[in-house]
């Protein structure tokens, strides 16, 4: 045995043995969910349907989790709760299936989330479209359910890609798209502990402390460098604010954070950091430096004026330390803590 273990064929084939396993145990987790999500969309379906056709009252959920509780008492998810969600998922979606099979509908990527996330998702969502996105987002990100709830607090769906900025006429065109869709408009950091008065120090300080979060709200792909990064040009030191790299978009990101409105001499600083970087750190295989510009509040058309005739690639952002929903759609949409209630309800009545 200790032989085998030494050798490095064996050790190859076994790791190779291991990703097989894997990948079947990926293929069952993702089979038995899709199963899961066809019975819930099935079960949706049949009770809309009775309601709308027969006259059997308004106890016909009720009726139906016991009788399904008894005769299945092994099964999950047939608790009065979970019904009446299976209920909504399939009023929520039942536009956008039309006559669509459903086994298509449950193959894409639907099927590859928890049922939990998507009780998180139906609730809060106001179109599918938006729905979609949140499905597409968890994937993508492996987003647990709340880091998923968190996102749609704080409504990434609008903010996402929202930024003015220059991308189109500084970067390759493919480049500029995913660029875009990377900066948010606004960031919100509702995780800072700050006491008034504060000063973009105190701000500073605190998003460096709370760096994990800080990374979470930045997205994916950010890689924190340092804070008050010291370059040196012409024998002066200047200080960045905050220096990140990207790995997906594989360059520098320089943040300037500035604890007021925006005002159009901001973006020449930042212009000035951006050609530092690209000469004093950027190697020959690193897209052009990145700068996303952050104040408290900023005019559009006077951000948009401000990035005209600027060549290096910049985003200009606001920022704020609380929520961001309307309040019409507050007061229409469950909180983050009644969701969580609701589905310990469920997992407590299996």
């Amino acid at each position: 045995m200790s032989v085998l273990i030494a050798n490095n064929e064996y050790i190859g084939w076994l790791n190779n043995l291991k990703q097989k396993v894997r990948a079947a145990q990926l293929k069952t987790v993702v089979a038995v969910n899709a199963s899961l999500i066809k019975l819930y969309w099935e079960l949706g379906q049949q009770i809309v349907e009775k309601q709308q056709n027969a006259h059997w009252g308004d106890k016909l959920i009720n009726q139906i989790a016991a009788d399904l509780k008894k005769e299945f008492p092994d099964v999950k998810g047939f608790s009065i709760t979970n019904l009446k969600y299976c209920q909504r998922f399939y009023l929520f979606y039942q536009n956008q299936i039309g006559q669509q099979a459903v086994d298509q509908f449950i193959a894409h990527d639907i099927a590859k989330i928890p049922w939990g996330h998507h009780i998180i998702i139906f609730t809060k969502s106001t179109s599918i479209i938006e729905a979609e996105f949140y499905i597409k987002q968890t994937i993508a990100n492996n987003w647990n359910r709340e880091i998923l709830a968190l996102q749609l607090k704080t409504n990434l769906f609008q903010r996402q890609g929202n930024a003015i900025s220059n991308f189109k006429t500084t970067l390759p065109e493919e480049l500029a798209s995913i660029t875009q869709q990377t900066i948010k408009d606004p960031y919100v950091f509702d995780f800072l502990s700050l006491e008034a008065p504060f000063k973009e120090k105190d701000i500073e300080q605190q998003l460096t402390t709370h760096i994990t979060k800080f990374l979470l709200e930045l997205g994916k792909g950010f890689a924190f460098v340092g804070k008050q990064y010291r370059i040196e040009v012409a024998e002066n030191e200047y200080f960045i604010d905050l220096l990140f790299y990207h790995i997906h978009l594989k360059c520098y990101v320089v943040i300037e954070l500035k604890n007021t409105k925006f005002i159009p001499e901001y973006t020449g600083k930042l212009n000035f950091y951006l050609s530092a970087v690209d000469s004093l750190l950027k190697t020959t295989t690193d897209n052009s430096t990145i700068g996303i510009l952050l104040c408290r509040d900023k005019n559009n058309i006077e951000a948009e004026f401000a990035l005209r005739d600027i060549n290096k690639p910049m985003g200009i952002s606001e920022f704020t330390f609380g929520e961001i929903l309307p309040e019409n759609l507050k007061s229409n949409l469950p909180t983050v803590e009644e969701i969580e209630n609701e589905l310990k309800k469920i997992e407590l009545d299996k």
